[in-house]
């Protein structure tokens, strides 16, 4: 009996050793530049197109992936199982926090060749979304607004080594190539797969990058005047020059240039599938197949006539999630005309305030417009 209770002592001193190693090689979370190996107990998985468990200790990554009759069902916390920059910094001042999010993607994808915006086209394999585009606009005076994209060299959005930075909610997100991800899942084969596009088809990325995208950058100047960048502060901003990519406006798509589609898919060896690329769009900013109703939106994120929703503005601007808007949280010509939206003066921007000031605006053809 003297010899069982030694035994049993030895391994929980292992135990505590262990755990307290771990602690003190990394913070609380578990998820900026981690120099130690993580403790992956989904390393053994090599097909993740059946049910799967993605658990990673080190880093606090939870996702599991069942497959029903018609459904591949994820249930994730969001938590990267990978080493990410470190989150707040200078161009983005969220940190990131576990999620509680289940995505359903049909079993069976049906391919119906017409393209179809999505904000979020699909969900990597370790519960992080793609979102490739921003909600950060420059706006002109002279009425012109601009996209910014993720990926460029003028404004800092915070982004780190696998094109990837934090939201609001603390939902981290990859706007590029996640270099991490694709590191973690290559098998040895150039197209390493990654993800799963809301419509069901699944995502890949080409290690040799011999597939290319069809979209050029425009050719001539942008046009804009007393153009700026808002966020905390306002920032000038000269749009004029030729078209570089820093705008997602500075690109057109020309069908045959490249291997991939509009919504940067391909079919190889009779199978449809995504790729995410090193060059524009990087991640596909549309799907080619049948999606839910309540996954689809309206093009950029945009009401009917290229104006923001309420609804969108809430996910992207409604930093506390309480359902309202408020000077703190607002940016752009929003933040600018605040004290004219919020004509009840409660501080907070309801719905029928935009609605109504979007109808005025709708009559104006120069000047900022929300």
């Amino acid at each position: 009996m003297k010899t069982y209770y030694i035994i049993i002592s030895v391994l929980l001193l292992g135990v505590t050793f262990g755990c307290k190693s771990k602690v003190d090689a990394h913070s609380h979370d578990g998820l900026q530049n981690h120099s130690h190996e993580s403790k992956d107990v989904s390393r053994n998985v090599t097909n993740y197109f059946d049910d799967y468990d993605l658990e990673d200790v080190a880093f606090g990554t939870k996702t599991r992936v069942t497959i029903t009759a018609k459904t591949r069902i994820m249930v994730t916390n969001s938590i990267p199982n990978h080493k990410t920059g470190e989150f707040p910094n200078q161009g983005n001042p969220n940190t990131i926090s576990a999620q509680n999010k289940t995505y359903t993607f049909p079993l069976n994808a049906k391919y119906t060749g017409k393209a179809q915006w999505m904000r979020e086209p699909g969900i990597a394999l370790n519960g992080i979304k793609f979102e490739p585009g921003t909600a950060e606009v420059v706006e002109c005076e002279t009425g012109e607004n601009y996209r910014v994209e993720a990926i460029q060299n003028v404004i800092d959005l915070g982004l780190d080594f696998n094109h990837a930075h934090v939201q609001p909610t603390g939902e981290y997100h990859y706007h590029g190539t996640p270099t991490s991800i694709i590191e973690t899942f290559d098998t040895g084969e150039d197209l390493v797969h990654i993800g799963f596009a809301h419509d069901g088809f699944p995502m890949y990325y080409s290690k040799s990058g011999k597939y290319k995208p069809s979209f050029k950058l425009l050719d001539g100047n942008r046009e804009g005047e007393d153009c700026t960048y808002t966020t905390h502060l306002t920032i000038d901003i000269s749009v004029g020059g030729h078209h570089d990519g820093t705008y997602g406006s500075d690109y057109e798509y020309v069908n045959g240039s490249g291997d991939l589609d509009e919504c940067n898919g391909i079919t190889i060896d009779g199978k449809y599938m995504y790729l995410v690329t090193n060059e524009f769009p990087y991640i596909g900013r549309c799907v080619m197949g049948e999606v839910e109703q309540q996954q689809q939106g309206p093009r950029n994120g945009q009401a009917q006539g290229g104006k923001p929703s309420f609804k969108y503005l809430l996910n992207e601007m409604d930093s506390n999630k309480d359902g309202k808007l408020s000077a703190n949280e607002v940016k752009g010509s929003i933040k600018q005309d605040f004290t004219k939206i919020d004509v009840n003066t409660d501080g907070f921007i309801s719905k029928e305030e935009l609605e109504n000031i979007q109808k005025q605006n709708k009559q104006q053809p120069k000047g900022g417009r929300i």
